[in-house]
């Protein structure tokens, strides 16, 4: 879990992207934010979209605690039974991630987070060998890129061939 600032004032007037990772699937979501933005938004964010799509997760780690009121979100976590880990500055790896991952991003392609989402979850990533998606729901995802008309032969359960 990162925050991506420096990005330019979006149409929407955003201007950094709150990214969450997973670590074992490398799946990622992206939220366009401003560095005002509440942080009941913030929360309603993680639980809406990462607790309703993912359940509650066991771990976070994360070296932007300063970007959230302390107290409240330790006990958001303990409410969702959710243990609270923060990487160490000298351990880049875990929380890097997201920062590699949105090198680049200016703040026009906010509009396009959530097709990058969908590109990024549905390529094979090396670590697993499959796509994200493969790895979180256990089959192969349709996307929009493959959407042509089948006939009732050439689908068969979740497999296309």
């Amino acid at each position: 879990m990162d925050f991506m600032f420096g990005l330019p004032l979006s149409h929407s007037k955003n201007n950094l992207v709150w990214v969450i990772v997973d670590r074992l699937t490398k799946s990622v979501h992206f939220f366009p934010v401003h560095t005002n933005y509440p942080l009941e938004n913030l929360v309603e964010f993680y639980v809406s979209e990462i607790v309703c799509l993912h359940g509650i997760l066991t771990s976070i780690v994360s070296d932007r605690d300063s970007r959230f009121t302390s107290r409240f979100w330790k006990q958001l976590q303990e409410l969702l039974g959710t243990k609270l880990q923060f990487s160490n500055s000298f351990l880049p790896h875990p929380k890097r991630h997201a920062q590699k991952l949105c090198d680049g991003f200016c703040a026009e392609l906010e509009s396009y987070f959530p097709l990058l989402e969908f590109a990024y979850n549905n390529s094979i990533h090396t670590s697993s060998g499959m796509s994200l998606f493969e790895a979180l729901y256990g089959r192969k995802c349709r996307s929009p890129t493959c959407l042509v008309k089948f006939s009732e032969k050439k689908l068969v359960g979740s497999e296309l061939i």
